[in-house]
């Protein structure tokens, strides 16, 4: 098995974490997912205690009781989609974004299949059950009812939201147009409220059930004001960041500075990611995630871009003085997720760009590092990693070479030895330690899957895809 081996003993010893972070976000994890069980049979008991599984005569009595509870499930889901892309800090440290975009991704499909069993249910259950007549129920119950046409209005958003989330169509779609359209849930959740309050009578028949939805709107609005506007507004006007250069790091990939004020208030961590807007350039509006190439010092800020995309592109014509609107940080690929005193860091192509950030800022003594580093041009940041394994005695593996097949994670230089084999001889304690993973998304799969075959609790594997 080729791979060429860096790495030689430190003279220094740094302490290593405990895992109690790691402890607390598992805690706010089972939190959060008791809550959201607890709201979902809150619900369901008062859908019963109406009398919805009691007494159903007819067609249009059945019909009429599940286009209730379909939508009464249906908006407490719409909420937590909604809290979870709200960035919240709590839930962003527990469960990391790629986690909370999958739970968001299956989430939003719920709600929305739901809201469309709703819609039918309803209509169809006060057409008395005669599908002939629910065309003109439709529109009258759009037209005539409080509320409806805005809902209606809202739900429109929403398929163009679910629409354009279909994988299909994403594939088809640049970043940048998916995100603007994106925004358009929250027009649609917003829109839905005047309707859910005005003719939802599991909503608000009792006191305590408009006290729980007024406080479950409430809560996620006020979680998006502060933490998607406000907080963002207020971190950009006290830390005023500003490119210093743009340094080329090999072809099509560049790395940018950046400065600013009292970056050391700034509670950013290496592995973790943030969303840039450089202003005076096309496309500035939208944010484009980037994760830290370097553990930050305080003083600045790195950042290392490939152009695979119309504002990754454009990054690499920034003038020194331009200024930057950023998001975040966000991201929990980096010390509070981790659990062993050992860690293995694995990357590939640029996805190497928050694990350099990690083997330089996480604490580890000689030997309890090694970075598995798969490449097919150049590797990025060679001489770099190259001082780290002479100075704080960081192992680095590199991997250079095309992947051997689809199903395979490794290049063709390993030979015929199984994926699993080569990992286990190349990390022969790889259970004994935290893995943090960062690349594209099918090739990150297929380490995960031969970390958990090696022996690795999922608590151990932490994961950052280059997907959206």
């Amino acid at each position: 098995m080729t791979a060429v081996v860096s790495g030689t003993t430190a003279s220094r010893a740094r302490p290593v974490p405990t895992g109690l972070r790691a402890r607390r976000d598992a805690t706010v994890r089972l939190a959060a997912g008791s809550l959201l069980w607890l709201a979902l049979l809150l619900v369901t008991y008062w859908w019963v205690a109406g009398g919805g599984v009691q007494g159903l005569g007819g067609r249009a009595d059945r019909l009429t009781s599940v286009g209730r509870i379909t939508g009464l499930v249906a908006s407490v889901l719409l909420l937590a989609q909604v809290l979870l892309m709200a960035r919240v800090p709590v839930l962003e440290s527990a469960f990391g974004q790629d986690r909370l975009a999958a739970i968001h991704r299956v989430v939003g499909f719920t709600s929305f299949n739901l809201m469309l069993a709703h819609l039918v249910a309803i209509t169809w259950g006060y057409a008395g059950g005669r599908l002939a007549g629910t065309p003109a129920t439709a529109w009258d119950l759009t037209i005539n009812y409080p509320g409806m046409l805005l809902a209606v209005a809202g739900t429109g958003c929403l398929v163009m939201v679910v629409a354009t989330s279909v994988r299909l169509a994403r594939r088809r779609l640049r970043y940048e147009s998916w995100h603007l359209l994106h925004l358009y849930a929250y027009l649609g959740v917003g829109l839905a409220l005047p309707h859910q309050l005005w003719t939802g009578k599991e909503l608000m028949s009792s006191p305590a059930r408009s006290l729980f939805w007024w406080s479950a709107w409430g809560a996620t609005a006020a979680a998006v004001l502060v933490w998607r506007v406000a907080l963002p507004g207020w971190r950009n006007l006290r830390h005023r960041l500003r490119v210093a250069s743009v340094v080329a790091e090999g072809p099509g990939v560049a790395s940018v500075y950046l400065t600013g004020h009292r970056l050391d208030r700034l509670p950013v961590e290496a592995g973790q990611f943030l969303g840039f807007r450089f202003l005076g350039r096309p496309g500035w509006t939208r944010a484009n995630p980037y994760s830290l190439s370097a553990a930050p010092d305080g003083r600045s800020l790195r950042i290392t871009v490939q152009a695979v995309g119309d504002g990754s592109a454009a990054s690499f014509r920034l003038r020194p003085g331009t200024r930057v609107l950023f998001e975040g940080p966000y991201g929990r690929l980096g010390a509070r997720a981790r659990t062993r005193h050992k860690v293995a860091l694995i990357g590939a192509g640029v996805g190497i760009t928050p694990l350099r950030a990690l083997a330089e800022g996480l604490a580890y003594r000689p030997g309890e590092a090694v970075l598995l580093k798969r490449y097919t041009t150049e590797a990025l940041f060679f001489d770099e990693l190259e001082h780290l394994a002479r100075e704080r005695g960081l192992r680095v593996l590199y991997l250079p070479g095309h992947r051997r097949g689809p199903h395979s994670w490794l290049p063709h230089g390993v030979g015929e030895v199984s994926d699993l084999d080569a990992l286990r001889y190349w990390v022969p304690d790889i259970h004994e330690r935290d893995a943090f993973v960062c690349g594209p998304a099918a090739w990150t799969e297929l380490v995960r899957r031969d970390l958990l075959a090696a022996g690795l609790s999922p608590d151990q594997i932490h994961l950052e895809t280059f997907a959206w």
